[in-house]
């Protein structure tokens, strides 16, 4: 059985499949209120004056990563992914994730993503926890902790409200 075959019974389950430096992760699919989150998120995603990157934002996406493959909640992008990417997972590295907490999965959002997001080039790790309203900001060389409602400013020159 291929990986795409595996991915798509569990899509038809209601489970959402990551793999972590070969740890397989089992999740289930997101519930109403999650997406919710995402999509007020997704709206306050904007380009600054000064950026050259077109903020891109990808909703719950395969992205195959030298280290594994996860579905971030939202990915960002300064420019839209190859023709040839559309139609499977993608492998061009994001600059920024988004992840939103759910219930039961607060390990996986915040303790196992975002080293795991830097060790792969994304430059931004943002985890929101709807729950607390914590907004934690990871980067390489620090990680803030906010509440939410927060507007945060991407390395690549976009913002986003949380």
């Amino acid at each position: 059985m291929t990986l795409s075959n595996t991915l798509l019974q569990a899509s038809e389950l209601g489970i959402r499949l990551e793999i972590v430096n070969g740890l397989a992760i089992w999740e289930a699919q997101p519930v109403y209120r999650h997406q919710k989150h995402i999509e007020r998120i997704v709206q306050g995603i904007e380009q600054t004056a000064c950026s050259d990157c077109a903020c891109v934002h990808a909703v719950d996406v395969y992205i195959q990563f030298p280290g594994g493959l996860k579905r971030p909640d939202i990915s960002i992008f300064c420019q839209e992914p190859g023709e040839e990417e559309q139609d499977s997972a993608l492998t061009m590295i994001p600059e920024a994730v988004i992840e939103v907490v759910s219930k039961g999965y607060e390990a996986k959002d915040l303790e196992i993503g975002p080293p795991f997001y830097l060790s792969q080039g994304v430059k931004d790790v943002i985890v929101f926890d709807p729950f607390t309203l914590l907004v934690l900001h990871v980067r390489r060389d620090r990680a803030v902790r906010h509440v939410s409602p927060v507007s945060i400013e991407l390395e690549c020159g976009c913002r986003i409200l949380v």
